[in-house]
């Protein structure tokens, strides 16, 4: 069922633009994600033939604005396609959240007139891919303890630190770094920079191996004495922090997405396996003790949707968002997780082979936990907004 929110009326049905975006996501999806995905999971390549598709779809940049190449797009909409991308393959649909709603979207929200035109162009255009550099090997969760450093010096900055867990650190060309400018303002006292690669002094280590997400590029970035021209501050100096609770927010709704995806497939795949498994002579669909667990699925699938969708809704409206996308976030992913338990145990020991698609949802399932901020940092974020 479809699930959203128009005008200022509850509607459940999605306009023409948003059916139009989202078949036209599942068509390509179906028609060239969905054939290789277990090959890219098992070889760990980056997909770069279908990213370049989907730029060319004008889905690398869906919502930003047309002024800047973008195809001016609302959440809703891209929740959607996220959706559908998920559904096959989570590696491909976090290679577009991640470009769209972290680097891109920091450079939208805070660049000026002529960075847009210079960064947020191509970027939106797919022809070059973005990376966000927040977390390091010493601070995730608490930004307060970043160390990576950026000192003014002339028309320049001078960056100085690490970062990891970067989606897109090894094929990505422009990415937005937060850093250190005032160390005793602690979270105030962090700005945003644009970064390219090639700049000396800035360097990424080694494709990641990680449990999942494998097509998915993830490194760590490097700076040592990497000097950046001084308009290369992206947004006002001190304000990199606070732009960046922005950039989360709406992160967590890609991630909700992405998730709804894999708990779609895990729900689908399920039925399909128990309709054609047979024990005792029947169906195991047929069992009460499968049947319950595809049930709670579809339950969870309906639930975490519609969450997600009205976080993207309440964005597009300009309306506060942050619980809702917190919540949304949380909720999809921890069901995503526990939903590919289910579908591996309803696929017996098949589910445990890598011939079936379920193995790979539960891998990538995962991460969704803990990316864009963690399940724990979720219940503080909403349980600090109860009890304000």
């Amino acid at each position: 069922m479809e699930a959203t929110l128009q005008g200022n009326r509850m509607s459940f049905d999605l306009t023409e633009d948003q059916e139009l975006i989202r078949d036209s996501a599942r068509d390509f999806t179906e028609q060239y994600v969905q054939p290789g995905v277990m090959e890219r999971d098992a070889s760990k390549e980056f997909p770069h033939e279908l990213v370049q598709q989907l730029g060319e779809m004008g889905l690398m940049g869906m919502v930003h604005p047309e002024e800047y190449d973008g195809a001016g797009a609302d959440a809703v909409s891209f929740a959607l396609v996220l959706e559908e991308i998920g559904r096959w393959d989570a590696s491909l649909a976090l290679t577009v959240a991640s470009h769209t709603s972290l680097c891109s979207a920091h450079i939208a929200l805070a660049g000026t007139h002529e960075q847009k035109n210079r960064y947020l162009r191509p970027l939106a255009q797919g022809e070059v891919l973005g990376g966000w550099g927040l977390t390091e090997p010493g601070s995730g969760s608490d930004a307060s303890g970043m160390k990576t450093t950026a000192v003014r010096d002339g028309d320049s900055w001078i960056l100085n630190g690490a970062k990891i867990f970067i989606t897109q650190g090894t094929v990505g060309r422009t990415f937005v770094i937060l850093a250190v400018t005032d160390r005793a303002k602690g979270t105030k006292g962090i700005s945003a920079f644009i970064v390219e690669k090639g700049t000396p002094g800035f360097s990424h280590g080694p494709k990641l191996h990680k449990l999942g997400m494998n097509s998915s590029d993830t490194s760590e970035l490097y700076f040592e004495d990497c000097r950046i021209p001084a308009e290369n501050l992206l947004g006002e100096e001190g304000h990199g922090f606070i732009d960046t609770m922005k950039i989360l927010d709406a992160g967590r709704i890609g991630i909700g997405a992405i998730a709804c995806g894999i708990l779609r497939g895990s729900l689908e795949e399920s039925i399909k396996y128990a309709n054609e498994r047979k024990q005792f002579g029947k169906p195991i669909g047929d069992f009460q003790a499968v049947r319950w667990k595809v049930v709670d699925m579809a339950v969870a699938y309906e639930a975490a949707r519609n969450m997600v969708l009205k976080a993207a809704w309440l964005k597009d409206q300009g309306r506060p968002y942050t619980i809702e996308a917190s919540m949304a976030k949380l909720f999809a992913s921890e069901q995503a997780t526990k939903a590919t338990l289910e579908a591996i145990q309803i696929h017996g020991g098949y589910g445990y082979t890598k011939e079936y698609h379920v193995e790979r949802f539960l891998r990538d399932a995962k991460l969704l936990e803990i990316g864009e901020g963690t399940s724990e940092i979720q219940r503080l974020v909403i349980g600090k907004h109860l009890f304000r």
